[in-house]
């Protein structure tokens, strides 16, 4: 497939790049994709919730009330979660909630993912740019030259660039990352991908294997 490769204004370079089929046009698999995306939403669970339980709550251990002879039911503890303020039963406790998804398994799920955004046409390639410093300004004039600052995108970088991540980090929509933190989840999560003519070089590099 060969996409027009534009500038920062939103125009055509006059440059066209092929994208691979072993990325962009393999037969997706919508379970990998699932099953990747699942591994990521569960890897960002931090695990930490947790209540006391009635052995945990500070107070007193006396007996409250005689056995018998009250017309209520017997109690021994104040901590008892029957009473307001005692432990909870069965309560919450920490717990690691990452999974883990072979490489391969990985490799397939951006692939997939990759291969619908083409078909959906919401892929397109930019050439290499930089700003001399961080301004969100003129990260949002880009959106609008290329028609997506009222879509969720995500910007793919061949390399780290401070400028351009601080430029956008700003602007809820819109995703700066590099080749190499590049997740099946984002590529979902975006309605349009925005690929530095560095990045597809990498990206493809790293996935058609």
């Amino acid at each position: 497939m060969e996409v027009a490769v534009l500038d920062i204004n939103g125009k055509e370079t006059g440059r066209k790049v092929n994208l691979s089929d072993s990325v962009f046009g393999i037969e997706p698999s919508n379970h990998a994709v699932y099953l990747d995306v699942k591994q990521y939403l569960a890897n960002q669970r931090q695990g930490t919730h947790k209540a006391k339980e009635r052995a945990e709550i500070a107070g007193s251990t006396r007996k409250i009330k005689k056995q018998k002879g009250t017309g209520t039911a017997r109690a021994g503890s104040i901590k008892s979660p029957i009473f307001k303020g005692g432990g909870r039963i069965f309560g919450p406790r920490p717990k690691d909630y990452t999974q883990r998804l072979n490489k391969s398994v990985k490799r397939l799920a951006r692939r997939s993912a990759l291969t619908q955004k083409a078909q959906e046409k919401a892929i397109v390639v930019v050439e290499d740019f930089n700003f001399e410093a961080p301004k969100t300004k003129e990260f949002t004039a880009v959106l609008k030259a290329l028609g997506l600052e009222n879509k969720k995108s995500l910007f793919v970088l061949g390399d780290s660039n401070n400028n351009v991540y601080l430029s956008s980090r700003n602007l809820k929509a819109s995703d700066v990352i590099t080749s190499s933190e590049l997740s099946t989840y984002k590529i979902v999560n975006a309605k349009s991908i925005v690929l530095l003519e560095g990045a597809l070089e990498k990206i493809e590099s790293n996935l058609s294997k």
